[in-house]
């Protein structure tokens, strides 16, 4: 039992397989396609019409017979009667014997058609009874049917297709022996008719007519529809791939040439040949990827120029920067013995210097992730102490905003990390949510599993409309430009976040609804070199599943779902592009 159940089960795999093969080529392939219509139509077409003529042959070759028969039994029916009129000899001996002589000379085939002769008794009453003569097989029997529309229509003769056993018959000087050969049945034309044979009675008269002629005609007209059909399924499959190659080829090309500019081989062109649709395709397609080429081009020399001008810049403004700085600070530490407008000047300006040098540290960090620059400092780190840390930090902006940090987390999430840079990370999505929270309480939860260590700052404020998520790790992009900022941000610190957890090969999320709060969520891997499988923390609070597993690398993913209680709510799946920097 178990080996027909481990066949059965092979068996099964193997079937699975070829269909999955067949769904494979069938999805991935337009030859496949297009062959395959084009042989079921021809084969269809093949069958319907081959049917409809075979049928109309067949039926002309049994009108035909049908006709003939009727005409050739009328005149032997003649005969016979002729035969029969002119005896004059009544007695049943020589009865018996005219009638075998009258069979086998109506029987005997002095033109082209076969004919098999039956002399019986029909239904109607007889003077002297006569023995059953006939030629071929002994155990052709006449339907009940034909007997009886020969019995009520004496005058006509009457015509029936039965089925008779084949026969060969053998004639010796003209005469059958009796000795035929066959096997199976046949077809036929059977004609029946009345004969009155003096001093016995009427007498059934019935001429069979197989149509082993027909038959044969039939067998060669069938095998020629047969090969004629599959050749000219052959042709059309053959012309269906050479049709469908000719158009193929070429969009195979412009698919290769596509994706080699995709992996930066910009110079790649399509063949052009000829003049036809397909050549203008291809001149169309070189056109468009000159085109493309060139605004590349330029756009990594304007990318280029950017970038040299932003790293130019922050590094020559560390000069004079300084020197302000050296003055601003003896400005601000002398407050006190200026006029109360000075000394309000003087602060003002120390402030601004601080969110300018913030600016310019920023500037000079995305400088660094623009030119491949930047590298990490790995070390195992258990993501607690930076939350500590940072949350210390910030009591006390967070207690001049009226809000409460609340911290969650007590299992040990330790994993390798650039203690600076995700520090940096926490940072800013701590002073971001103060920013934001309205006044309420932060949650800041830890959590791990086997593949990832993550953090979420969730705070319940002002929120992110339709959209926002998608948008927030912008540079320079803010979510409301009339809200006045209290955290003296550049406007950088979640571009730089989002490069950072890069950076670490992790993730970094953000969700958020309109007067519900924001919520965003650092995902960092566990183990160098072992992707996340899973974050071991929620992004979106009423349901866990949007963002718990991360889309495939340098992707966006932006839904609006229906959670329940009819809550609509935006979640970003978000991987920085290289698109995104400049």
């Amino acid at each position: 039992m178990s080996e027909l159940v481990l066949v059965t089960g092979a068996r099964r795999s193997r079937a699975g397989r070829a269909w999955r093969f067949v769904r494979r080529t069938w999805r991935r392939s337009i030859h496949a396609r297009v062959i395959t219509i084009t042989v079921t139509a021809g084969v269809l077409l093949t069958f319907v019409l081959g049917s409809y003529m075979y049928q109309r042959i067949a039926d002309g070759l049994m009108d035909n017979k049908v006709h003939s028969a009727e005409q050739d039994a009328l005149s032997k029916r003649a005969v016979a009667q002729g035969y029969f009129s002119a005896n004059d000899k009544p007695d049943r001996a020589s009865l018996e014997s005219l009638v075998r002589q009258t069979v086998q000379s109506v029987a005997s085939p002095g033109d082209d058609l076969s004919r098999r002769v039956i002399f019986e008794q029909g239904l109607a009453p007889v003077t002297q009874r006569l023995s059953k003569q006939s030629t071929g097989p002994k155990n052709t029997v006449v339907p009940k049917a034909m007997q009886e529309a020969v019995a009520k229509d004496p005058t006509h003769q009457q015509t029936q297709i039965v089925t008779v056993p084949r026969y060969v018959p053998r004639y010796i000087n003209g005469v059958e022996n009796g000795s035929g050969i066959g096997t199976g049945h046949i077809s036929a034309v059977m004609v029946g008719s009345q004969v009155v044979v003096p001093g016995a009675g009427v007498y059934d008269l019935y001429l069979v007519y197989p149509m082993d002629t027909e038959e044969e005609t039939l067998g060669i007209v069938k095998s020629a529809f047969a090969v004629g059909g599959i050749l000219l399924i052959l042709m059309l499959a053959s012309l269906a791939y050479l049709v469908t190659r000719l158009v193929v080829a070429p969009v195979r090309s412009a698919a290769h040439v596509a994706e080699r500019l995709s992996d930066g081989a910009l110079n790649e062109r399509m063949p052009v040949r000829g003049e036809d649709d397909l050549a203008r395709l291809a001149t169309s397609f070189n056109a468009m990827a000159d085109s493309l080429q060139r605004q590349i081009r330029q756009l990594e020399d304007l990318s280029t120029l950017q970038k040299r001008f932003t790293s130019d810049v922050s590094h020559e403004l560390r000069t004079p920067l300084t020197t302000i700085r050296m003055a601003a600070d003896m400005l601000h530490d002398r407050r006190a013995d200026f006029a109360e407008p000075v000394a309000r000047s003087a602060e003002l300006l120390n402030r601004e210097l601080d969110r300018f040098e913030t600016l310019l540290t920023d500037l000079l960090e995305i400088s660094r992730f623009d030119a491949g620059a930047s590298s990490l400092q790995d070390e195992p780190v258990d993501i607690r102490d930076i939350v500590r840390r940072v949350c210390d930090g910030y009591e006390s902006l967070a207690t001049r905003n009226h809000t409460r940090l609340r911290v969650h987390g007590r299992r040990p999430a330790v994993a390798p990390m650039d203690r600076r840079r995700v520090e940096r990370i926490v940072r800013n999505l701590v002073s971001n949510a103060i920013e934001h929270s309205e006044g309420r309480p932060i949650d800041i939860t830890v959590g791990s599993n086997s593949t990832a260590v993550a953090v979420s700052v969730r705070d319940y404020g002002v929120g992110l409309a339709p959209g926002d998520s998608a948008r927030v790790f912008n540079r320079f992009w803010r979510a409301d430009p009339a809200r006045a900022r209290t955290t003296g941000g550049s406007g950088l610190g979640l571009s730089i976040s989002l490069d950072d957890a890069r950076l670490h090969d992790g993730w970094l999320q953000a969700w958020g609804e309109p007067g519900q709060g924001a919520c965003f969520r650092l995902t960092l891997p566990a183990k160098t070199g072992v992707p996340i499988a899973r974050s071991p923390l929620n992004l979106a609070p009423d349901d866990s599943a949007v963002g718990r597993i991360m889309p495939q690398a340098d992707s966006l993913t932006i839904g609006t779902r229906t959670a329940p209680g009819s809550t609509t709510y935006a979640a970003a799946e978000i991987t920085r592009m290289e698109g995104d920097r400049s």
